[in-house]
Parts: structure tokens; sequence; C-alpha cells
């Protein structure tokens, strides 16, 4: 196999997890109805971008289209911060 074969099946492959991973993480969102800033950051900038620059679509670019639809919440990390915090204030 060339180098330049060795490439474009490496990223065949990157395309491919990133296909895979965005579904996943999409339908998971889209399913539950809401998806937090976090988790939208994660799937839009580290893996949408990048998985649309190296040429992907179809699919992908359907969930997306659906995910930037869901109401955006708080991430539940600070969420729990401040569940927690409220704790800590009930028992002082």
């Amino acid at each position: 196999m060339r180098k330049s074969e060795t490439k474009d099946v490496k990223t065949e492959m990157l395309i491919g997890l990133a296909h895979d991973r965005i579904l996943y993480l999409g339908m998971q969102y889209i399913e539950r109805g809401y998806i937090t800033q976090d988790e939208y950051e994660n799937l839009y900038e580290y893996l949408y971008k990048p998985y649309e620059k190296l040429g992907g679509n179809g699919s992908a670019k359907r969930v997306m289209t659906e995910v930037n639809k869901l109401p955006i919440r708080k991430s539940t990390y600070s969420q729990r911060e401040e569940h927690d915090y409220e704790d800590e204030q009930q028992s002082v």
C-alpha cells in the first residue's frame, strides 16, 4: 500500500468513527429532548466540524440539523454543583 493510499484509508476511518459517534450521541440527545451547552460544544466543535471538513455529510448532517433544534440546558455538572451547594447550606 502506498503512502497516499494509507492516508486515504486513515481519513476514511476518521470520517467513519466521527460519523458513528455523531449519530450515536446525537440520537441520544434527540431522544432525551435536550442538550447541555457542554455536550453541544463537544459534539459540534470537536466532532461535527472536523468531520464536515474531512468531507463527511449525509445522515450525520441530518442528525446535527435535529440536534440544533433541541433546547440547550445548563450543564449537568453546574446543576450538580448548585444542588450540592444548596444541600450544604441547608445542613449548616
